[in-house]
């Protein structure tokens, strides 16, 4: 089982090399990201874009462009397509974003023709290393799903336990967090956490242990599920996936945890026939490095 990053990155080394499309690859941090993955064994590069920007900036951060193949496609969202259908067609392993608003990309991402559609929703996963905490933490979704129906928390919970198992936890604890660890009727997402967890005992949901609702406490620190007296429940402050309400709760925790506490962490879009790796401009050059590894490391799971 992966506890951090540097088992992650171990992982995603121990394989064959597999390939990443980038969409649009004249932007540095990008191109940074893609030279260390490189480096590091976790994944080659195709760069699809504008070349001569490309080979410019690869020179300006001592990177050597004859390293990598470059597909010279200066318009943009020709270019996001051109990336894309490397990975629909098999010839790249998983999917980037570089130099092109998320818009654009995710158009990309869903074209009916070279698009990586699988009919499911598509979902966010952001993994966390976070010190103190005894395993990986996965946290979803903090970035695409703004108000999730019922319906939607079943595929967030599938898609995520899917990357859950190529990271090695053979079995999942998923925390459906609310407020509060009771069901109250006032509260509808507490109503609904516990409609998830009688899913899961049904065999509707697999793959995972389901427990909500949640506080978040109780989630994550078994100090306070012991001093609340909660050992009769199926997490006891061993949460491997923290399930949010809304993007609301997840955007903030996932930032609080960013600019205050020791972590790393990776992001990856989930839903899609291959991974896509879908990191911010602000995100810093070791998330983009983790990132490729988990796209890396899931990849092979899928095949």
């Amino acid at each position: 089982m992966s506890r951090g990053f540097n088992d992650l990155v171990a992982k995603a080394g121990t394989g064959a090399m597999k390939k990443v499309s980038v969409a649009v690859a004249q932007d540095a941090p990008v191109l940074e990201a893609v030279k260390a993955a490189k480096e590091r064994n976790i994944a080659d590069a195709i760069l699809v874009g504008d070349e001569a920007k490309i080979r410019e900036i690869a020179s300006s951060i001592g990177m050597n462009a004859d390293d990598f193949e470059i597909i010279n496609v200066t318009d943009t969202y020709e270019a996001a397509l051109t990336a894309v259908k490397l990975v629909h067609d098999g010839k790249a392993d998983m999917y980037m974003k570089g130099l092109i608003d998320t818009k654009s990309f995710l158009k990309s991402v869903l074209d009916k023709e070279v698009g990586l559609r699988t009919g499911r929703p598509l979902s966010h996963v952001c993994v966390f290393e976070i010190n103190g905490y005894d395993r990986l933490l996965f946290l979803t979704d903090v970035a695409f799903m703004t108000y999730p129906t019922l319906e939607d928390k079943v595929h967030i919970i599938e898609n995520t336990v899917e990357i859950a198992h190529a990271c090695g936890i053979a079995c999942p604890k998923v925390a459906p967090v609310a407020a509060v660890e009771v069901v109250n009727p006032k509260m509808p997402v507490t109503v609904e956490a516990a409609e998830l967890t009688k899913m899961n005992d049904e065999g509707k949901i697999t793959g995972c242990i389901v427990d909500g609702p949640l506080s978040m406490d109780l989630a994550i620190c078994p100090e306070a599920a012991q001093h609340k007296g909660a050992e009769g429940r199926k997490i006891v402050g061993d949460a491997d996936i923290i399930l949010f309400p809304d993007i609301h709760a997840g955007n903030i925790t996932y930032k609080t945890l960013v600019h205050t506490a020791q972590v790393k962490n990776g992001n990856i879009l989930t839903g899609t026939k291959a991974p896509v790796i879908l990191t911010s401009r602000s995100d810093d050059f070791e998330t983009k490095v983790n990132s490729l590894a988990l796209g890396a490391v899931v990849a092979e799971s899928l095949k």
